[in-house]
């Protein structure tokens, strides 16, 4: 079980960074409520001095808006913050109840036969919320992606920086460490959140994260976990 003092002072963002030095998340592998309960703690992003636990904390904002959290996690302790409810981790609806009741409510008529006009108004309203709900419900995975370098002299840093360059839809780069694998070499590895529908992690590998230009920083590519949120 992890336990962290206050962290809205500089002694508790202190050990949460280092905290996530070798970490994507508070515990184990995947988002959990254990990350929610940090992430409730803090009353405002850590700052890019934190650099660990700035990248983590915008890689939990971004799962919260796109998808929730459902992992249970471990357990955490944080000196000061209450405990989370189910609520807070929940994955959002997938259509809004106040677009339902408004074309349960338009739908009715309360003065006589429906207008042509008032018909199609009507069948398009319901296809627009069957087509927003489709869409709400494209499966999303977490991936935790290995990326090796050349040798030891190439520049780390210039390689998250391009593989953090790869911007589509859908996918979503979020927390990163470096690794050590031997003679001096480090791999980054580096945590996605990626919209299933949108997004082959399979393919984006092979066309883009192993080709000109980013192929100068990077050897090879390998997906550690695959886990669908």
């Amino acid at each position: 079980m992890a336990a962290f003092p206050n962290l809205n002072s500089a002694a508790g963002l202190k050990k949460l960074d280092e905290h996530l030095l070798t970490r994507s998340y508070i515990t184990g592998y995947q988002a959990s409520k254990d990350d929610i309960t940090v992430f409730a703690a803090l009353a405002k992003p850590p700052t890019s001095q934190y650099v660990n636990a700035s990248r983590w904390y915008n890689h939990i904002d971004a799962l919260l808006r796109i998808s929730g959290v459902s992992g249970e996690g471990s357990g955490v302790i944080v000196e000061g913050s209450a405990p989370i409810t189910e609520e807070a981790v929940a994955t959002p609806p997938a259509a809004d109840s106040k677009d339902a009741a408004d074309e349960d409510d338009d739908d009715v008529d309360l003065f006589g036969e429906e207008t042509e006009e008032e018909k199609k108004a009507a069948e398009e309203r319901a296809a627009s919320v069957k087509a927003s709900t489709k869409k709400k419900e494209s499966g999303k995975s977490s991936v935790l992606i290995d990326i090796k370098p050349w040798d030891d002299e190439t520049d780390m840093k210039k390689l998250e920086e391009a593989v953090r360059s790869i911007e589509m839809e859908g996918l979503f780069w979020g927390a990163s460490k470096l690794v050590p694998v031997g003679y001096g070499i480090k791999k980054l590895q580096i945590m996605a959140t990626i919209v299933d529908d949108l997004v082959s992690i399979d393919t984006m590998i092979e066309e883009q994260l192993t080709v000109e230009p980013i192929n100068e920083y990077v050897q090879s590519c390998d997906i550690v976990a695959f886990n669908k949120i």
